[in-house]
């Protein structure tokens, strides 16, 4: 497929919105991209012009209700350079984001390389799991939830940062587990939002599940040591400065987020 001049321009002014965190009017680009297709090529194109490997993926319209506002009947991924997988507790400086969100998810890395073949156990145990929080942000001012799915897509998926804890090795769990596994949010030492696996198409698993099967459909490997965030247990709150924290049950323990604001 060969995207058009528009799209291309879209890519490059993506890039550069990603590059110089100067976010982008959407209303600029109405209409330049039509289809899922056509928007994960403008992904590729805006993720060789970062001219960096990619390190992983984040899925994103995990639930019925983030579908609903975005009008997709399907999740979505987005490719993430290495330099966005951070650990626990990390320092995030507000002023190098847009309009950042704050996610609860588990993040998955292979241990080998995983296939459309295998089964939702036969990739847990090929994986580690951790706790992790994300930080979706779009290259778009005034994106949420009103940002044109195309244009999510487009964007990477509105990848931001992941924020992981200590991972648990997916040969002592169970995929039934992660269905169960609850994660309680908290800003500033008060309650945020809380929320569980089941909300991740059901089980997080079948996320890592549709993500390793799109990729493939896409001649895409999912190479050991790729990471995977894979959906929010919870309708995403606003970043702002401050501590987030999210304690997760079934002894996936905790993640800290120290947002500061140096302007």
């Amino acid at each position: 497929m060969t995207l058009t001049l528009e799209q291309q321009k879209l890519a490059k002014h993506l890039f550069e919105a990603f590059k110089d965190n100067v976010p982008l009017d959407q209303n600029d680009y109405v209409n330049v991209v039509h289809d899922f297709d056509t928007a994960y090529e403008v992904q590729d194109a805006v993720m060789a012009l970062k001219n960096e490997p990619t390190a992983g993926y984040k899925v994103s319209l995990t639930s019925p209700e983030t579908q609903h506002m975005f009008a997709s009947d399907a999740p979505l991924y987005g490719a993430q350079v290495a330099n966005r997988f951070v650990k626990s507790p990390y320092v995030l400086d507000l002023a190098s984001y847009n309009e950042p969100l704050v996610e609860v998810e588990l993040l998955f890395t292979a241990k080998v390389d995983l296939t459309p073949d295998m089964s939702k156990e036969t990739l847990l145990k090929n994986t580690t799991v951790a706790p992790a929080l994300e930080v979706p942000d779009a290259r778009f001012k005034s994106w949420f939830p009103k940002l044109d799915k195309y244009l999510v897509l487009s964007d990477t998926a509105v990848g931001g940062a992941v924020v992981s804890g200590t991972p648990r090795d997916g040969d002592t769990l169970t995929v039934d587990e992660l269905a169960n596994v609850s994660a309680t949010l908290t800003y500033d030492g008060k309650q945020a939002g809380q929320g569980e696996g089941s909300e991740v198409l059901g089980n997080p698993v079948a996320s890592l599940e549709w993500l390793v099967a799109k990729l493939a459909e896409q001649d895409k490997p999912f190479l050991a040591g790729t990471q995977a965030s894979t959906g929010t247990f919870l309708l995403p709150p606003r970043l702002s400065a401050g501590e987030w924290r999210v304690d997760f049950t079934g002894e996936f323990g905790t993640v800290v987020l120290r947002v500061e604001e140096n302007k």
